[in-house]
């Protein structure tokens, strides 16, 4: 059976959004099989942490009923500009790169009530839209699940680097990041690592980690199903706080355990990356 004919419109769409990811040169999907994990903390630490090492990085939030990016970096107020037919991301010091749905809502409680085909052009649209310019990496934070939303956004993205996987150490979430590990190999997308989020709890005033949520759950998950993992964050009051304040730890707490964590797992991410 032939394919069918794409009509002019068709072509120039692809054509666009082939030449905006032309200019990327690494894309890395933040992906997690169940909310609550910190993906988003995740993402904002390892996307400020790539900037800061000198790579220029993007972030694009696509989670698009749930865009908290922006919070993270007390820019939640920002709205977009245009530059010609493009949208210009927003820029957070020293020059990353961040567009998230939550720039176009009229107020922060506004909520999004989309159907599927309608967050999928959105999404086409942060990509084929959006002046990304030049980028070392775009770090997209993804929806949570494995559903068909985040099916719809890999085949948006067909050259992605990889996946990281986030996770917390209880066996309901290691089972979920299960999941994503096998979404990502069914859709072609290779794996970069787990990253064990929540990992212990540090005590600001004596420094002794307690387990509240188990450890070492995700490594050996990592290491059954023969995949990296690229290392463990603890669970500390100042991420929190980082989070709330719209600062990521890395930056205001670079001494911290959470922020050292997250600086050695950039380190990984990059020389897996740049390997291939």
């Amino acid at each position: 059976m032939s394919k069918p004919m794409l009509s002019e419109k068709d072509i120039e769409e692809q054509t666009r959004l082939s030449d905006s990811l032309a200019r990327i040169k690494h894309v890395i999907i933040i992906m997690s099989g169940k909310g609550g994990v910190g993906k988003s903390t995740v993402s904002s630490n390892l996307a400020i942490a790539l900037s800061m090492a000198g790579h220029q990085t993007g972030l694009m939030d696509i989670d698009i009923t749930g865009p908290n990016i922006p919070k993270m970096f007390h820019v939640e107020d920002e709205k977009l500009t245009a530059d010609g037919d493009l949208l210009k991301p927003v820029i957070v010091p020293p020059s990353l790169k961040l567009m998230s749905m939550a720039f176009l809502l009229p107020d922060r409680d506004s909520a999004i009530m989309w159907r599927g085909p309608i967050k999928m052009t959105a999404v086409k649209q942060f990509i084929e839209d959006v002046n990304w310019g030049d980028l070392d990496y775009l770090i997209v934070d993804m929806p949570p699940g494995t559903g068909d939303e985040a099916l719809s956004i890999v085949q948006l993205i067909p050259k992605a680097d990889g996946a990281v996987i986030v996770t917390t150490p209880q066996d309901v979430a290691l089972l979920d990041s299960r999941k994503s590990v096998t979404f990502a190999t069914q859709t072609k997308i290779p794996v970069i690592g787990i990253v064990e989020n929540m990992s212990g709890f540090v005590c600001p005033h004596c420094g002794e980690t307690t387990e509240i949520f188990k450890s070492g759950g995700g490594e050996a998950a990592a290491a059954e199903m023969g995949i990296q993992f690229l290392g463990r964050v603890p669970l500390e009051p100042a991420v929190v706080r980082a989070g709330d304040e719209g600062m990521p730890v890395v930056i205001s707490d670079p001494e911290s355990k959470s922020a050292q964590a997250f600086m050695e797992i950039v380190d990984r991410i990059v020389r897996t990356v740049e390997r291939k």
